[in-house]
């Protein structure tokens, strides 16, 4: 097979997914060095992939009619991240020539190279999951995964503008929502007083996290502490959110999208899991603390619970920002590390 000069890479639809798809990016990169790698990604996602050096350009998905018409004739080979049917469709419809992603949702049709899904590869981090179909292309992956971002400069600037009062000074992050449903959100009261909590014992200033659907939430808690908080829910775009992230001391989290950004950037993360499988949707590295009740009904995967949501509300308080206090060492706050910002030290 001649090698392709331009690929495209159909990006995952949900941000933490597209952040446990970087190794996998990079493992492609490093395959193709010379080959011209664009992604295409949602609009929601997009944005995320100018901060990684490996891509050479981020379109955006509109739908399958639409991406078949812009793919048409523009590049040699489709690499397809999501298990989906219509991202399959799409490079089918476009005439991609080489057409490469496992044969999920009965695409296989529309392939050309589907490898199947190994069976090492459900019940451990979705990075290995991304890297395994390339593994199964018979292309090189990397020993150790890399899933590191880090920010743009003007990302960073950004996001201390939002922070507002030039943002200096050390931040604690609260993200107390989930896109993907109320059970995976840790007790709102019990946000409250965790960031009253590390704010007083550490002197650092909150901003709480979320999406415009989540401004109800973020409001609530903020009003529950003492300590004043910055409420940025629904304020934010994703560069925005990148910044601010970079410059958190600490994030307090769900198990969500700003999580992995998190993670990849290097902040130190405490992540509260209830029923989603931590052992595939962990944040990679080695700066987090997860924390989860073992209850027998979890991992469940359910959006809503149908008892009475105990593998989050026996978490108590003391429990997480006792993980909080070991990791930022009250003897000294975590400083923000330099590689989280492209040409910048934050601190």
């Amino acid at each position: 097979m001649p090698i392709p000069e331009r690929i495209v890479v159909r990006a995952p639809n949900w941000l933490g997914d597209a952040v446990l798809s970087l190794p996998a990016l990079r493992d492609l990169r490093r395959s193709f060095p010379r080959s011209r790698i664009e992604v295409l990604a949602r609009a929601w996602v997009a944005p995320l992939y100018g901060a990684v050096r490996e891509v050479d350009a981020v379109r955006e998905s509109r739908g399958v009619a639409a991406d078949a018409e812009a793919l048409r004739g523009a590049f040699d080979a489709a690499v397809l991240l999501p298990n989906s049917f219509a991202s399959a469709l799409a490079a089918w419809r476009a005439a991609v020539p080489e057409r490469w992603g496992y044969a999920t949702e009965l695409r296989g049709p529309l392939l050309t190279r589907h490898p199947r899904v190994p069976d090492g590869a459900r019940g451990r981090s979705q990075v290995y999951y991304y890297r395994a179909m390339l593994a199964g292309l018979g292309l090189d992956v990397a020993s150790e995964p890399d899933a590191s971002l880090q920010c743009p400069e003007d990302w960073a600037d950004r996001g201390l503008t939002r922070l507002g009062d030039g943002g200096m000074g050390a931040w604690i992050g609260l993200n107390p929502g989930a896109f993907f449903g109320p059970a995976k959100r840790w007790v709102p009261e019990r946000y409250a007083a965790a960031g009253e909590l590390l704010a007083r014992r550490t002197g650092a200033r909150v901003a709480i996290l979320g999406g415009a659907d989540e401004r109800e939430l973020g409001e609530a808690i903020a009003a529950g502490m003492r300590a004043p908080a910055r409420v940025l829910c629904g304020e934010t775009t994703l560069p925005e959110l990148v910044g601010v992230l970079a410059r958190l001391r600490l994030l307090v989290t769900n198990d969500s999208g700003p999580m992995h950004v998190a993670a990849a950037l290097g902040v130190p993360l405490v992540a509260v899991f209830g029923p989603t499988d931590w052992r595939e949707t962990a944040p990679v590295g080695d700066r987090h603390r997860l924390v989860r009740e073992p209850v027998h009904c979890s991992p469940c995967l359910l959006r809503e619970c149908p008892i009475d949501h105990r593998c989050m509300r026996r978490i108590a308080v003391d429990r997480v920002v006792g993980e909080a206090r070991a990791l930022l060492d009250l003897n000294g706050a975590v400083p923000a590390p330099k590689s989280r910002v492209l040409g910048r030290d934050l601190q």
